[in-house]
């Protein structure tokens, strides 16, 4: 499998092209899809550590708590208790630019693996090695902790760029995560393809890439639909392949951590400001897991009724 961000995900209908990052390519042709699917599986993702660039999947297993090891692991705060979070990027300006994978896959909950961790120096340390947290806080300049136990009642800080449609501007906030986790909201993110080349059209100019949004399941249309057009699927349940069933609850609102910089992606506030403007500051949407099971690249995406 290659490096995060180096995938292509090719659709093809009876038009041209669409491509969406540099590498490797997934063709998905819409005369092999069943008449009732909308789409299909074209990337799954998965970050063990909050914060940090995450690992792509060929299959993942989809618990009642998202992706197996999905936001597993994140560096609290010694001096302020806090889940560090990339939203703050004056106190974590660096976060982003770490890497974490598994040593394994994930075979259960209970009995994770241990998390490598790549340095932006490219130095390596495992989440069990015993000077983990010493080596963290020297390389982000903080008193921190790697935790694999969410506390009962997690926050933490995120800044507000002075942006229109925000909530806040020019502002700092205490947010509370959901109790006993490290999701900043839900727990399952899906993103389809549709809305990054929508949002391309909108400002041409700007890198708009997966990698910015930080999905865990990246959809390609199949029925020849274009925008924003997971917004219409909240409130429905979206089939996955034979077993996964989400329930999509709400559209994903957006932050800060969009327009940073990581890898070769510039810092460009214009990624958010034109999400503010035309999507109510949205991009892609949450979902609860209905059924549990096995999620796959490639396997087909249907819409059941409510």
């Amino acid at each position: 499998m290659s490096e995060a961000g180096d995938d292509v995900w090719q659709l093809t209908f009876t038009g041209p092209t669409m491509q969406y990052e540099a590498g490797a390519r997934v063709e998905i042709r819409r005369t092999d899809m069943p008449t009732d699917a909308v789409a299909t599986v074209v990337a799954l993702w998965r970050y063990p550590v909050k914060s940090m660039m995450g690992e792509q999947l060929n299959a993942a297993e989809v618990t009642d708590r998202g992706l197996l090891g999905d936001r597993a692991y994140a560096l609290v705060d010694r001096e302020t208790g806090k889940v560090a979070s990339a939203k703050f990027p004056r106190k974590w300006p660096t976060l982003l630019a770490h890497r974490a994978t598994y040593v394994e896959p994930p075979a259960g909950a209970d009995g994770l693996p241990a998390v490598r961790i790549t340095l932006p120096d490219g130095r390596i340390v495992q989440s069990d090695d015993p000077d983990v947290a010493r080596v963290l806080s020297a390389d982000l300049g903080r008193d921190v902790t790697l935790d694999r136990s969410a506390p009962e009642a997690p926050s933490l800080e995120e800044y507000w760029p002075d942006i229109e449609g925000l909530d806040h501007r020019d502002a700092l906030t205490e947010e509370a995560m959901p109790p006993g986790t490290f999701f900043d909201l839900g727990i399952v993110h899906l993103l389809t393809t549709a809305t990054i080349d929508r949002l391309r059209q909108l400002y041409p100019e700007g890198r708009f890439e997966v990698r910015r949004f930080r999905p865990n399941v990246v959809v390609g249309a199949t029925d020849g639909r274009t925008g924003f057009i997971e917004n219409e699927w909240v409130g429905q349940t979206v089939a996955i392949g034979d077993e996964v069933r989400l329930r999509i609850t709400q559209p994903c609102p957006r932050c800060v951590m969009t327009t940073i910089a990581q890898d070769d992606l510039p810092k460009d506030p214009g990624i958010l400001r034109t999400a503010a403007r035309h999507n109510d500051v949205n991009v892609g949407v949450y979902a609860t897991v209905e059924r549990p099971g096995r999620v796959r690249r490639g396997d087909e995406i249907r819409l059941q009724p409510s």
